[in-house]
């Protein structure tokens, strides 16, 4: 085990020129201070360079030394987000700790690097054994399941209980069948005999029936048998599997818990909490997996532990983009809101932190702009920083101060809705009537929009089209994901406008609406793979975020004639 002095690493530059953060950084929206940034280029360096250990991160060689942030969709390995934490030593001098999201090399601990909060992979851990067990049972499901007689019993019973109820269908067709014809034999009886003889052509008729009946009963009973006989020799197999699934649900379920106990973080002020008090009085109570194993609470943790006191922090992506979620090499990224917001929410009790800029109303000192109005519609040109709609705690918004505008009006009615970081047009319908018409033509998507986007990077080709499938990040809102399996449909058109100073400004026309979909199809690395200038969510924070709603056209609901607005882009 490293001593702390051996994981606290000094800058390898001159830093008495820098200003110290006032307070800590709030760690799921913010720009990186500046000597955050020394210390990650210092860390990238060690692992462009370093020796010691091994671990595939996507990358080619010219990638790693030069951050080349394009990675190829083919490219094999694992990206792994590292963390640093500005701290003050014990003894009062500045430096960094470095920290690295779950495991690298299929280990917890490696060189220059904290610790885990818990170290599962420890020989002496209850982990290591009580894992054991539950992979027995992994194999032994596997085993059982691969019997080829489970699938022999499944596929001779599925075989029986169709030609069952085919041989039944056709017995109750010829029943049918045998009622018409007995009835039609009956009325003929009934012309033509009275009587004694009369009597025999009934009761023959009425034994004709009940042999019918009787040979559905029989047959029945012969299949039921046989059905039978096949469902207890699969059920014997298959209750066997249940019963090594259940037990290894049961053994699951109580290494995890006994896992959330040994996961305890300290805050601030020296208190401690396991993970399974902290997601308590959550709406997850259940902890996901992998919670407590990002860099920024293993920094926190080994800093409060050891004496060190933390400055300010940021967190970076290294090595080739994942599939599904934004992330591009050496760029920094917020922390996650799903496992880390309630685990940081206790560690940083006590420290002074940075205000959340997300509780803040960035637009209350802009004016919402009028474009044009009439008795039907109002088409305003929202600035950024504004709400479309009221949020959980600012108030103020674009419908908001529409609604204030007209106060004699059926609406307004909110028919789309920009993010708050994005501007541009937005239009209201002050009557129902009109809120019917414009409802249906966003639905058949008769309503144009065309936006302008600022983009970190020089794009290679004039216009293109991207088709990439998205859906909520349920472990990081209000992160969207690509998802080609569980994603909807998704497809942006894209016209470049002109490169200046190494950025690209777009025009971008989405034929969908998904949330986010412009950011995303701009930085995802099967999209654009260049976020927005500006994106805090999938790129890095700037004074605002680089999208406009700059045209938007559609028809006007009473008299149908094709209405287009335009709005003038401020960047």
């Amino acid at each position: 085990m490293h001593q702390p002095e051996q994981l606290f690493t000094r800058f390898n530059t001159a830093i008495e020129s820098f200003e110290l953060p006032s307070a800590f950084t709030f760690p799921f929206y913010y720009q990186p201070h500046p000597l955050c940034v020394l210390a990650a280029n210092q860390l990238q360096h060690h692992l462009a360079t370093q020796t010691q250990w091994q671990h595939d991160f996507g990358l080619t060689a010219d990638q790693t030394l030069s951050h080349d942030g394009s990675t190829s969709e083919a490219n094999s390995g694992t990206g792994k987000m590292f963390g640093v934490l500005l701290v003050r030593s014990p003894q009062g001098e500045l430096g960094y700790l470095s920290a690295f999201s779950g495991k690298i090399a299929e280990q917890n601990l490696l060189p220059h690097f904290v610790p885990p909060v818990f170290d599962m992979l420890a020989e002496e851990c209850f982990f290591r054994t009580e894992l054991e067990e539950i992979t027995d049972l992994n194999r032994q499901v596997k085993t059982l399941t691969a019997n080829p007689l489970v699938a022999e019993l499944s596929q001779q019973l599925a075989q029986y209980k169709t030609d069952y109820k085919a041989l039944e269908a056709q017995q109750r067709q010829a029943m049918i069948d045998g009622r018409a014809e007995r009835k039609l034999q009956r009325q003929q009886a009934e012309q033509t005999l009275s009587g004694e003889p009369l009597k025999t052509v009934v009761d023959d008729l009425a034994k004709q029936s009940v042999a019918e009946k009787n040979v559905l009963k029989y047959l029945k009973l012969e299949w039921d048998e046989k059905i039978s006989q096949i469902q207890t020799q699969l059920t014997a197999l298959t209750d066997e599997i249940h019963q090594a699934k259940q037990q290894r649900k049961v053994l699951s379920n109580a290494l995890q818990n006994k896992l959330f106990e040994q996961y305890c973080f300290l805050n601030a002020r020296g208190e401690e909490k396991s993970l399974k008090a902290i997601f308590a009085p959550s709406t997850n109570p259940v902890p996901p997996a992998g919670a407590g194993e990002c860099a920024a609470p293993k920094l926190l943790h080994y800093a409060y532990k050891h004496g060190f006191t933390p400055l300010a922090m940021a967190e970076f992506w290294w090595g080739v983009s994942p599939k599904s979620e934004v992330r591009q090499h050496t760029k920094f990224y917020p922390s996650c809101h799903g496992k880390c917001n309630p685990i940081l929410g206790h560690m940083l009790e006590g420290l002074e932190v940075d205000p959340n800029p997300l509780e803040d109303n960035w637009a209350a000192d802009k004016a919402l702009q009028v474009v044009y109005q009439d008795d039907a519609i109002v088409v305003v040109n929202k600035p950024s920083g504004l709400l479309s709609v009221p949020g959980k705690t600012i108030k103020d918004s674009a419908y908001t101060r529409v609604q204030a505008m007209f106060t004699d009006v059926e609406g307004p009615f909110v028919l789309h809705r920009l993010d708050m970081a994005t501007s541009g047009l937005l239009v209201f319908a002050l009557t129902r009537r009109a809120n019917k018409s414009l409802q249906k033509q966003f639905i058949t998507r008769g309503v144009e929009k065309r936006y302008i986007a600022l983009v970190e990077g020089v794009v290679k080709e004039t216009q293109g089209e991207i088709n990439l499938p998205m859906r909520g990040d349920p472990d990081d809102r209000p992160r969207q994901l690509v998802c080609f399996e569980h994603g909807k449909p998704a497809t942006t058109y894209w016209q470049l406008i002109k490169i200046e100073a190494g950025r690209s400004k777009l025009y971008m026309h989405p034929k969908t609406g998904r949330t986010h979909q412009l950011r995303v199809h701009c930085a995802h690395h099967m999209g654009l793979n260049m976020a927005m200038v500006g994106d805090g969510l999938y790129g890095e924070k700037d004074a605002r975020l680089h999208l406009h709603a700059e045209q938007l056209a559609f028809d006007h609901p009473y008299d149908h004639r094709r209405l287009v607005f335009n709005a003038e882009c401020d960047f």
